[in-house]
């Protein structure tokens, strides 16, 4: 992966061998369902507690360690069917001045919004302006929602100080580079699960993974996946702007289309919550949305990549 002259080396070093090698191993202890699950977020605080304990939330501000294995962890708790409020606090509170406690939630023109509910800090994104604030007692509220995610929402609309033109494009950019890191996991799930059922279930005597129309759709949505991760990776490195909106761009485009796929390959199962592929793509769904969707990161796009320094905007 490039861009310009600098090329990303991927080869982990001891330090990142380690980190990854303790988190799958606390990851093992939430892979399984609990028996009989039939709702749409799956909640577990000791998730939480742990990687809290475990120091996990402080690697980006580790040198051996930095933003890029922030992303990787993102990437792999996002695959657990289990939630937990990670990617903002991972990559986005250690670009943040000062010390803002989590949870980390985002509040987007006073919409509903994941984790709103029980965040400590809040960052607020009013239209062109953006803003941090410690969440008042009281000033939240839980919001029922078929996303798999925990939802609420502000009471009212919160009075805040707009940051600075270079902190607010600093948290765009490591926005952007969360949400497309959490979206590599959560369509590397909903593929691996919808994988595993083409493989076992059969239709005319034959797995439906067999047949070749199903094969070419599935390989697409791998191609995308995979593709996301790079991306995200690739932004988390750099840190760079146009490198991140290009991440959540293609994130956001890949969920769109993955996800019909992967549900339609389901049959009638993917429409049921028997099956857990609703912990992933319902997560997914509520992501489509975030940074005003696809059209603002279409529009960042072309204002990092393809305009002139003189021609940019600060967003």
């Amino acid at each position: 992966v490039t861009t310009g002259a600098a090329l990303m080396d991927f080869s982990p070093n001891p330090d990142q061998i380690a980190l990854n090698s303790a988190l799958d191993k606390l990851a093992e202890n939430f892979k399984t369902l609990p028996t009989d699950f039939r709702r749409f977020a799956l909640l577990d605080n000791s998730l939480d507690q742990a990687l809290e304990n475990g120091g996990f939330f402080e690697a980006a501000n580790i040198p051996e360690l930095g933003p890029v294995s922030a992303a990787m962890m993102v990437e792999t708790l996002a695959r657990l069917p289990y939630t937990a409020e990670v990617a903002l606090s991972m990559l986005v509170r250690p670009q943040l001045e000062g010390d803002w406690p989590r949870p980390l939630a985002l509040v987007e023109n006073g919409r509903p919004g994941r984790f709103v509910a029980e965040a400590a800090t809040l960052i607020i994104l009013d239209g062109d302006q953006v803003g941090l604030l410690s969440a008042p007692a009281g000033a939240t509220v839980k919001v029922e929602s078929l996303f798999a995610y925990p939802m609420g929402k502000t009471k009212e609309q919160l009075a805040f100080t707009p940051l600075d033109n270079t902190q607010a494009s600093r948290i765009r950019t490591w926005l952007r580079v969360a949400l497309s890191a959490e979206v590599a996991g959560l369509l590397q799930s909903a593929l691996d699960a919808a994988t595993e059922h083409l493989r076992l279930r059969k239709q005319f005597g034959r797995p439906l993974g067999s047949f070749q129309a199903v094969q070419h759709r599935m390989a697409e949505c791998a191609v995308l996946t995979r593709g996301v991760r790079l991306l995200a990776l690739q932004a988390a490195w750099s840190g760079d702007a146009g490198d991140a909106a290009v991440a959540a761009l293609h994130a956001q485009e890949s969920a769109s289309r993955a996800v019909y796929d992967l549900h339609q390959f389901m049959g009638a199962m993917g429409m049921t919550l028997e099956f857990p592929l609703h912990l992933w793509t319902y997560r997914l769904k509520a992501l489509l949305s975030e940074l005003n969707g696809r059209s603002a990161q279409a529009h960042a796009v072309s204002e990092y990549c393809f305009l002139d320094n003189s021609e940019k905007s600060d967003d």
